[in-house]
């Protein structure tokens, strides 16, 4: 199986790498007309708008799905906030004040836990990571990839 998959518009690039989905269905759920497993390709990138498909990209909590941007300019607002926008860092005594309030922490039946917003994860090893958008986190025990969800849970037959 190849590693990375990619699916271009004229604004964006859509990279899937399936090593890393854990089969949330999210993206097909709410933007079947361009994200559909059934079909070959299953990514269908003229069936919406960019800002639809980058939302909905925004949404998977493995990271399986990102996206480049092609076209270089931004609106001046655009890049400013381009700028200013936090990049995930992993940095050992990372200031954990600066993590949103407003997160949202979602079970998935039989699945993950969604956390969405901006969080410091503090690893064992003392090291911090500081993620802005959605992460899934194993409840089963069997990821690989702890304390990150890898899709374990569907082989060890997870109920919770």
């Amino acid at each position: 199986m190849r590693d990375t998959f990619k699916y271009s518009n004229d604004d964006i690039t859509v990279i899937w790498q399936p090593a890393k989905c854990i089969h949330s269905k999210k993206c097909w759920q709410n933007l079947g007309l361009v994200f559909d497993p059934r079909r070959k390709p299953w990514v269908v990138m003229a069936n919406a708008d960019t800002d639809s498909i980058i939302r909905q990209v925004d949404q998977c909590p493995s990271q399986a799905l990102s996206y480049e941007r092609i076209k270089t300019s931004l609106a001046p607002e655009q890049s400013e906030a381009a700028k200013e926008a936090p990049a995930p860092t992993e940095t050992p005594g990372a200031n954990t004040e600066k993590a949103d309030v407003s997160n949202i922490i979602e079970c998935v039946p039989n699945g993950p836990l969604l956390i969405s917003g901006q969080v410091v994860i503090k690893k064992s090893d003392g090291s911090e990571v500081q993620q802005k958008g959605t992460i899934a986190l194993c409840r089963c025990g069997a990821s690989r990839n702890k304390p990150y969800c890898d899709g374990s849970h569907n082989a060890a037959g997870f109920v919770g």
